[in-house]
C-alpha cells in the first residue's frame, strides 16, 4: 500500500478541488493518505514567489478558472465573500482536532466547506466560533503544540521539495495541483513512462536567468 502526504491549505481553491476529487481520481487503488495543513503564504515566502491571488490579472483569471473547474467536475464551490484572508485560524483549528500535524477527512471537508461553499465570509470570527463548536477541537487552536506542528508540517513539505498546493507526495515524488491527479494515478499504477521519463524531463540546462531587483 502506497501512502501518500497530501499538503493542503484552506486559502487554495485548487487544494479543495483535489481533496473533493482523490477518492474518485484513485478508485480503486491501495493507498493512505496523510493529510497534514500547511501555510501556504511561508511556501511563498521561502521560493520568493507571490501568490496567485497577489497579481491582479492572474487573480481574475484564478477566480474564473477554479469556479468552472468546480462546476465541470461536479464539486460545488463558491468563492468567499473576500479572498485571500488568513488563514491561520482554520490551520490551526484543524490541527487542534488532529495529532501529530495530521488531519482526519472530516476535518478537512469540514473547514474546506466552511470556506468554499457559500459565499459567505471565511474569517468572520462568528461563523469560525461556530467551526470550532461543531468541530469541538481537544486541543487549544492558540496552543504552543499546534502552533509548531504547523510550522513543522510547512518546514517538511519545504524540505521535500513542495513549492505549493496542493502537493501530493508519494515515493519522493511531487504531484502539484489538482489538475495532477492523473498523474499520480498513473504513478501508483506503474505506468512506464515515469521510468523513462520523470528524471529525463527535469535534466535540462538553465539557458537564462532573469535578473531579481
Amino acid at each position: 500500500m502506497k501512502r501518500i502526504t497530501f499538503y493542503l491549505d484552506f486559502i487554495s481553491p485548487y487544494a479543495m478541488l483535489a481533496f473533493e476529487k482523490l477518492p474518485e481520481a484513485l478508485k480503486g487503488l491501495s493507498y493512505s493518505v496523510d493529510l497534514r495543513p500547511v501555510l501556504f503564504g511561508a511556501l511563498l515566502k521561502h521560493h520568493g514567489q507571490l501568490g496567485p491571488a497577489e497579481i491582479g490579472s492572474k487573480r481574475d483569471w484564478t477566480y474564473r478558472q477554479v469556479t468552472w473547474l468546480g462546476h465541470a467536475n461536479g464539486v460545488p464551490i463558491d468563492m468567499p465573500a473576500a479572498h485571500p484572508f488568513n488563514p491561520l485560524p482554520h490551520l490551526r483549528l484543524a490541527l487542534a482536532c488532529g495529532e501529530d500535524g495530521l488531519i482526519n477527512r472530516y476535518v478537512a471537508e469540514t473547514v474546506f466547506r466552511h470556506v468554499w461553499r457559500g459565499g459567505a465570509d471565511a474569517a468572520d470570527a462568528q461563523r469560525l466560533a461556530e467551526l470550532a463548536g461543531q468541530l469541538n477541537p481537544k486541543r487549544d487552536p492558540e496552543g504552543d503544540a499546534v502552533k509548531g506542528e504547523l510550522k513543522s508540517n510547512t518546514a517538511q513539505a519545504i524540505a521535500q521539495g513542495v513549492f505549493g498546493v496542493p502537493a501530493l507526495v508519494v515515493d519522493d515524488k511531487i504531484f502539484w495541483g489538482f489538475d495532477s491527479l492523473p498523474m499520480l494515478r498513473a504513478w501508483l499504477e506503474g505506468d512506464a513512462w515515469f521510468e523513462a521519463h520523470w528524471d529525463r524531463a527535469a535534466q535540462r540546462p538553465v539557458g537564462v536567468q532573469r535578473a531579481r531587483s
